[in-house]
């Protein structure tokens, strides 16, 4: 047994749908989550930035508790810096990108796919790559949704005025018929409703949550790393408000996140 805990870090409150798929497939599992939200969101930062945040987080969750494996439970972030963070550190890391592409090309009958993400995700060609990697004969129509992280990080999930925004932003979508839709920022399920309403119902909506939760009971079982024992609660840190991230933190995850500190950038 490794009775290490698992690293898991995002901008803010995204992550929490990974580290929700973690809890109930892995409930044995120890769990540290930081949310930066101090400095969210990393969507419209530049990815030197993105980047510099990825391995200080990284480097901080190895140094001082010894994580057995790192999710950038953050597409931003997995755009942006997971191939470098995997080529420094020992610690397996996982990103979210190559189990979202997986996810999204097993529930597409028409080969016609479409991806959502913040600005510097969509900007980076990281999901238009691993889709042409994954099938270079399946159609991808991509689109940038610039505001609906911040609508989360608020709460507000079903306002009259995120509505508007996603009519407008997803037209593309819509316009180009996919069968299904990858939300490719691990904030945008909060939204599911209202981005389902904007596309259609008969569109699928994918997240990588679940499938980055398989991934990674799958390399712990591979490397004989799986904790057993009773559950331990999960430790949640934010470097911004504690109050407003356990207060939004709990409508969005569920009533594990009762145990939450604060967490500072060196």
């Amino acid at each position: 047994m490794d009775d290490r805990p698992i690293g898991v870090f995002d901008s803010g409150f995204g992550g929490l749908t990974v580290a929700r798929a973690l809890i109930d497939l892995l409930p044995n599992e120890r769990l540290i989550y930081v949310g930066d939200t101090g400095r969210y969101p990393y969507g419209n930062k530049p990815q030197d930035d993105v980047r510099a945040y990825s391995h200080e987080i990284t480097k901080w969750l190895i140094d001082e508790h010894n994580v057995k494996l790192v999710v950038v439970a953050c597409n931003t972030a997995s755009a942006a810096a997971l191939t470098e963070l995997q080529a420094t550190y020992d610690t397996p890391i996982v990103g979210v990108i190559d189990a979202g592409v997986a996810s999204l090309l097993k529930v597409s009958e028409s080969n016609h796919v479409g991806v959502i993400g913040t600005v510097g995700t969509i900007g980076s060609g990281a999901y238009q790559s691993a889709v042409a990697e994954a099938d270079d004969n399946v159609r991808l129509t991509c689109a940038a949704c610039p505001g609906f992280v911040e609508f989360v990080e608020r709460g507000e999930l079903n306002s009259d005025q995120v509505r508007v925004l996603a009519q407008r932003l997803l037209s593309p979508i819509v316009d180009a018929k996919v069968d299904s839709l990858l939300l490719g920022c691990t904030h945008y399920p909060f939204l599911a409703r209202t981005i389902s309403d904007a596309v259609g119902r008969d569109v699928v909506l994918v997240s990588s949550a679940d499938e980055t939760a398989f991934q990674v009971r799958a390399m712990l079982l591979e490397d004989g790393t799986i904790r057993e024992g009773e559950p331990v609660a999960p430790v949640f840190l934010s470097s911004g408000d504690v109050e407003e991230f356990a207060r939004i933190g709990r409508m969005l995850l569920g009533p594990e996140l009762d145990n939450v500190g604060p967490w500072s950038p060196e």
